[in-house]
């Protein structure tokens, strides 16, 4: 059996149901079983007779389910599901209290693994809230091994791994499977992608011994290595993807930018406020790329309200005062890519702030309307023009710096000369964006990607392998920190003390919801928690009925939310609740106080960039966090949020303590979990981008590494940055 063998040939009697679901998973073939990893390892040893159980142990069983039912405790009327769970050895009640749904999920008959405490003495013990997992038949080995002994792979131990499942399959079936494939040895017919060499210089066990050590660990030690082990493989491949991708882009062509620093330095000195250090440091990085024959890749990354966007300004404004090769007339063109219409707009308004003393031409371009400044009639104002009129200009060259949403990215909109392409918000655009902006010629665009979302050097490095960073580090002189505090829910009568004399002051405020609409009420598991519209009614009716309060949310139409923001942003709206769509880009220098409602249902990443929403004057401004449950993790996160002096100090925080996908969602990036887990390690995440440097240097076809160009080839179309 060759392990890239489709699944089908080797289980034959796969139900349709089955089908799907391997194929929702992703499992097409042996190698894609062998590299389904266990999500966990439960170590309550093996499953019991439901005899032996003793009280207050915690127990592991097998069994069938008998007489599920909703019933009311008799004194306090709480509803309780519960059910028997029997065995050849006798039978067990089980209870979930205040869980009712769950007698609605079992039925008579069915075959479940149970792990639980065991509550109650004597003939009264019962298991307390157990987890259940449904199995299709009670294995050979419920009271031994879990896979024979014999096979000289797979025996007796204590860390039983529980699989990832989908509908139609269970975890137990992913241990029937694996055993079948171990004991055809087809872990042996994979050929290992790191060379040993690499294995040998890093302490890490061969593919072949990593699968057993993953899939049938005999100590906990086992787990670890193996993880270890994958971790640093699969970062490595995205580390050689990224390498290859920035090998290939240093070998193309960019058009050549004159840098004249005086002229840039005059250019700066015209802001209307000093530039920081850290600003100057990043238009200098960005201006030696310039000088430089092929293109430039590079993410700056920077926190709410440092000043990219006058980064962004000066090196487009160099750009824009540069001649294409051998030409006397027209200039070299920018193309800045926004996220959201809002967005956009608020962009372009500001590059016209920066460049009305500068006769250079600004295009807006959005799903809604194409705008060009200045405008014929009046200099300091823009003018609407036709969608067709408008592309003409660029593709004459005759706009130089375009400022758009998704519209910049069509196929009708071409430049003439597109020398420089920024990309605001990276993570949400994606390579993909990245790549149609740079293809709009055949001479690649200098490259600027910027975000405000604060990302751990570890990921930046992975996700965005292929790019220089730079950090801008510093605020604006004159902006004072957000005075932020954690309140309890009897402690909120603060927070609107503090609204209301921001209100006094002519300032605005924003409340922030986890949701948009009340729970269904006949769902069971629907998420309790508030809503933008039912708190903006009561906030108006109880709290403040003079002000006038307005709401945004991402089911409005882009008309709807556009009308929102202008009012907002005009001062016709006092206070704004909003989910969090006002997360990125929202600017309004008014705004003074934030109130973030369930702030524990958000990331500190997350909470950091709806903190920066108030954070754009030289005015006091204020932020409270209000909880509605206030458990220990909880808690040091919330201490963490009030007290870190900047985004980055919260990604790494929150990194460490709940995973990178809470930073940037980790399944929209097609990386593992495991792989998620190595972002931790930076002594991990360095090593595999120098010995990926190392060997696409060498080897840049890696034509003497087919195993590792198949995983390559893997991890490239796996690595979907949309």
């Amino acid at each position: 059996m060759h392990a890239s063998d489709a699944i089908e040939k080797h289980f034959t009697r796969l139900r349709s149901d089955q089908k799907r679901a391997l194929t929702k998973l992703g499992i097409r073939t042996i190698r894609d079983l062998l590299y389904h990893f266990p999500s966990r390892y439960e170590s309550s040893g093996p499953p019991a007779a439901i005899a032996g159980v003793t009280a207050g142990a915690e127990a592991a069983l097998y069994g069938t389910v008998r007489k599920p039912d909703i019933r009311k405790t008799w004194k306090s009327r709480r509803p309780v599901a519960e059910a028997w769970l029997e065995d050849a050895s006798g039978k067990i009640k089980m209870m979930w209290f205040s869980q009712p749904y769950i007698a609605k999920t079992l039925h008579d008959g069915m075959t479940v693994r149970v792990n639980g405490r065991v509550a109650g003495t004597g003939a009264k013990m019962y298991l307390a809230n157990p987890e259940i997992k449904r199995y299709s038949a009670i294995p050979d080995e419920a009271h031994g091994s879990l896979f024979h002994q014999g096979t000289g792979l797979m025996q007796d131990r204590f860390l039983y791994p529980m699989y990832p499942e989908s509908q139609g399959i269970s975890s137990l079936w992913f241990f029937h499977a694996l055993k079948r494939a171990f004991e055809a040895r087809a872990h042996e017919t994979l050929d290992d992608p790191l060379p040993p060499s690499m294995l040998a210089r890093y302490n890490l066990p061969s593919l072949s011994t990593a699968l057993v050590f993953i899939h049938t660990p005999q100590k906990s030690g086992d787990a670890d290595a193996a993880r270890k082990r994958f971790a640093f493989e699969e970062v490595f491949a995205l580390q050689v993807v990224m390498q290859r991708r920035r090998n290939a882009l240093l070998r193309e062509e960019a058009l050549p930018v004159s840098v004249d620093r005086e002229k840039l330095a005059s250019f700066i000195a015209s802001f209307p406020f000093p530039a920081t250090a850290a600003q100057k440091r990043a238009i200098d990085a960005i201006v030696s790329d310039f000088e430089k024959t092929h293109p430039m890749l590079r993410l700056l990354e920077g926190d709410v309200g440092s000043g990219k966007t006058a980064v962004a300004a000066a090196t487009a404004y160099l750009v824009a005062t540069s001649l294409p090769k051998g030409r006397i007339a027209g200039t070299l063109q920018t193309a800045y890519l926004c996220p959201t219409e809002i967005l956009a707009k608020q962009h372009f308004s500001t590059f016209v702030s920066y460049f009305k003393d500068h006769p250079i031409p600004i295009g807006l371009i959005t799903g809604s309307e194409c705008r060009k400044f200045p405008s014929r009639v009046r200099y300091e104002e823009s003018a609407k023009l036709s969608r067709a009129a408008f592309k003409k200009m660029v593709a004459n060259g005759e706009i130089p710096i375009v400022i758009g949403t998704h519209a910049l990215v069509e196929k009708s909109l071409v430049f003439k000369y597109l020398a420089y392409a920024i990309i605001d918000e990276q993570h949400r655009f994606g390579t993909i964006h990245r790549q149609r902006l740079a293809t709009k010629s055949s001479i690649a665009p200098h490259l600027l990607s910027m975000t405000a979302t604060p990302i751990p050097r570890t990921l930046a490095l992975t996700l965005y392998g292929d790019l220089d960073l730079t950090l801008l580090d510093e605020m604006p002189a004159g902006r004072k920190s957000v005075m932020t505090e954690i309140l309890g829910p009897k402690e909120r009568e603060r927070a609107y003390a503090r609204v209301r004399s921001e209100l006094a002051a002519r300032h605005q405020a924003y409340v922030i919801c986890p949701r948009i609409d009340e729970p269904d009420p006949a769902r069971e598991l629907a998420l309790q928690a508030k809503s933008v519209k039912a708190e903006a009614a009561r906030l108006s009716r109880e709290v403040f009925p003079d002000s006038e309060i307005g709401v945004l949310h991402s089911k409005m139409t882009p008309g709807e939310k556009e009308e929102t923001m202008q009012s907002f942003a005009t001062g016709a709206i006092d206070i704004l609740v909003a989910t969090s769509v006002v997360e990125v880009g929202v600017n309004v220098p008014n705004a003074t106080v934030i109130l973030v409602e369930g702030a524990e249902r958000f990331g500190l990443a997350q909470l950091h960039q709806l903190r920066g929403r108030v954070i754009r004057s030289t005015h006091q401004s204020y932020c409270f966090a209000l909880p509605e449950t206030m458990g220990e993790t909880t808690r040091e996160r919330m201490k963490a949020f009030a007290n870190a002096k900047n985004g980055f100090e919260l990604a790494e925080y929150d990194l460490a303590l709940r995973g990178a996908g809470e930073l940037i969602g980790g399944r929209q990036w097609g990386v593992s979990d495991i792989a998620m887990e190595a972002l931790q390690n930076m002594k991990l995440v360095e090593a595999a981008r120098s010995e990926a440097a190392r060997l696409v240097a060498e080897d840049p076809e890696l034509s003497r590494h087919p195993a590792l160009a198949a995983r390559v080839s893997a991890a490239s179309a796996e690595m979907h940055l949309e």
